[in-house]
């Protein structure tokens, strides 16, 4: 591919003052210089062993070469290039491999806007899931899901959102919040689901009550049209058209060359059937975290859900689980089938209650009207739920301990799921995860707990913990006495270590990244020298006491290819991200592998 210009210079083909002509017309006008080009052409990408970007003159009907340099190139065509040149044999697949940009190949799964279509941006905020996405305004997460059983296309705008958005979250196009970082609650759904989503920008004003937002001195009113980017962070006022990604055989052949250097496992988080069948058609070898609280939030569950939180004894408590329980086993039943013969860890229980009572005064008085509780004992009931900091308070392995009878249900639910297909000729090989252990102790009562549901099942389960507390890294060795896997939650343990909130942290990251006080995000790209050490001190810890143990990470983190590159140094086990993460995790673990042997 090239252009040329007859009586020109060459900054002339570079400001586009004038149009060129393509190197087709180039073989009609000078055959002689052009058949001479390309020999020269040839030699020179050989000579490098990569893609040239070349400039050149004709004088009288001689050719003369001015400069070579490696050509600047998109995602697609670096797999391309990369491709051609070891069938070529001029470089090798490992070669091949480090030549592509683990960053870049995301956007090969996400839809993209038409580049010919340029428009005003409106407002612009932390591109938190990447992919184009255009609809009507929506601010209600019921609302959005009413809209699309009607046929329309929406974008969910929030000021934040929280757990009981999720239908609506899965029913819109794309989220775009006024709050919130890169691992805010938004970002993480959104990317788990791979759709666009954009959070953080903070120059919208929501008007939830008048039904529109306000980006600067624009207004923009329920059911006009948006299109996000969840890839720049870009929001645009209309609708822009959008083009589908095709994931090419080119870089399905290189992904199959990354297994074969690698030494990190790649697994997926997933909660559902469609997600873990996502995960497996991208190469995961696992589920490394699947979340059982989004299963609570379907319509038909919450309902019941809640009975239980609100339940004033145990026995009602165990009544409303009672209900639960076949759905969540109907849930595990189909994860367990799409990932046959693969590792399922599944985290029980972890949010704090509150989260899944209404926050709104209309939301509790529907439910006080379901429930047939008085709306002001209601609302009282549901703020003494509440806590100061939720995020270290009455959640994860607490849970558990104070009500025992949700994990109870919990792990009765995945054994028998697990038993009938086994029963059936399926290999299940489930795991079940506790989180937010900081003990050994109080890990151990649960895992007595869990055994005592377990026994008598003919399915063998391993229990591990998510390690998101300092204090756990740090006595990982005792927990490791009792704990057959650790999978570090990088998400939380990273709010944990540094003492940074993910949802407030957009107020004043931005100044600490400008002002080189953080080389990178941490929630983005792993704090190697204080999250990184605990990590490195747990796995040490947690081996010396048993040397089979398995250890990963399955926070955010798990599909960033330079906290990638740390897990491969500190001889993780494997990583776990979103399943459209799960190509760039094979890609940057096998360079991290090649990288080491180099090195």
């Amino acid at each position: 591919y090239g252009e040329f210009l007859v009586q020109a210079q060459g900054e002339d083909v570079v400001a586009g003052i004038r149009t060129p002509q393509p190197m087709e017309k180039l073989r009609e006008t000078f055959p002689e210089c052009y058949e001479q080009l390309l020999d020269i052409s040839k030699k020179l990408e050989d000579y490098y062993r990569d893609m040239q970007d070349i400039e050149f003159t004709i004088e009288s009907g001689k050719l003369w070469m001015l400069q070579t340099r490696t050509g600047k190139r998109t995602a697609a065509a670096a797999v391309k290039i990369a491709l051609d040149m070891v069938k070529e044999k001029l470089i090798d697949k490992k070669k091949a491999i480090l030549r592509i940009d683990p960053y870049s190949i995301e956007g090969l799964f996400r839809p993209s806007f038409d580049p010919k279509f340029k428009k005003e941006i409106l407002a612009k905020g932390l591109a938190a899931s990447p992919g184009a996405a255009v609809g009507e305004v929506v601010f209600d997460p019921k609302e959005a899901e009413d809209l699309v059983e009607k046929g329309h296309q929406v974008i969910l705008v929030r000021t934040e959102t929280s757990p009981d958005d999720i239908h609506g979250m899965a029913a819109a196009e794309g989220i775009l919040t006024a709050r919130g970082g890169q691992t805010s609650h938004a970002a993480l759904v959104a990317r788990g689901m791979g759709k666009p989503c954009i959070v953080g920008c903070e120059s919208l004003y929501v008007d939830y009550k008048n039904g529109f937002f306000k980006a600067g001195e624009t207004e923009v009113k329920k059911g006009e049209k948006i299109s996000i980017n969840g890839t720049t962070g870009e929001v645009f006022l209309g609708e822009l058209p959008t083009v589908l990604p095709t994931v090419s055989e080119d870089l399905e052949e290189i992904l199959k060359w990354t297994d074969e250097f690698r030494k990190l496992k790649v697994y997926a988080n997933a909660d559902t059937p469609l997600q873990s069948k996502q995960a497996r058609d991208y190469g995961a070898e696992g589920i490394g975290l699947c979340r059982t609280e989004h299963m609570f939030f379907e319509e038909k569950r919450i309902d019941v859900f809640q009975q239980m939180i609100l339940a004033k004894n145990k026995k009602d408590r165990e009544e409303a689980l009672a209900k639960i329980l076949p759905l969540q086993k109907g849930d595990f039943l189909e994860i367990f089938k799409v990932m046959e013969g693969l590792p399922v860890i599944i985290r029980l229980l972890d949010p704090p209650l509150h989260e899944f009572l209404p926050r709104e005064e209309k939301d509790i008085e529907e439910l006080a009207q379901k429930t047939g509780i008085a709306f002001r004992e209601l609302k009282n009931r549901v703020e003494a739920l509440k806590e100061t900091n939720p995020m270290l308070g009455h959640r994860g392995v607490r849970l558990g301990i104070t009500y025992p009878e949700i994990y109870q249900m919990q792990v009765k639910a995945i054994m028998e799921a697990a038993t009938e297909l086994a029963q059936g000729g399926v290999k299940v090989m489930p795991e079940i995860m506790v989180p937010l252990v900081l003990d050994k102790e109080e890990f151990k009562k649960i895992k007595e707990a869990i055994e005592e549901v377990c026994a008598g099942k003919k399915i063998s389960c391993k229990i591990g913990t998510m390690i998101e507390l300092p204090r756990g890294a740090i006595l990982a060795d005792e927990i490791a006495k009792e704990a057959e896997f650790f999978s570090f939650g990088t998400n939380d343990l990273t709010q944990t270590t540094l003492g940074v909130s993910r949802d407030d942290a957009g107020r004043f990251l931005p100044v600490y990244l400008e002002k080189k006080i953080f080389e990178d995000d941490p929630f983005i790209s792993l704090d190697q020298k204080g999250v990184g050490e605990l990590i490195k001190m747990g796995r040490e810890k947690g081996k010396s006491v048993r040397k089979d143990i398995e250890i990963g990470i399955c926070g955010e983190h798990g599909g960033d290819p330079r906290s990638i590159e740390f897990c491969h140094k500190v001889k993780l086990d494997y990583v776990s991200c979103s399943p459209f993460r799960v190509p760039i995790a094979r890609l940057a673990a096998a360079q991290a592998a090649l990288l080491n042997i180099n090195n």
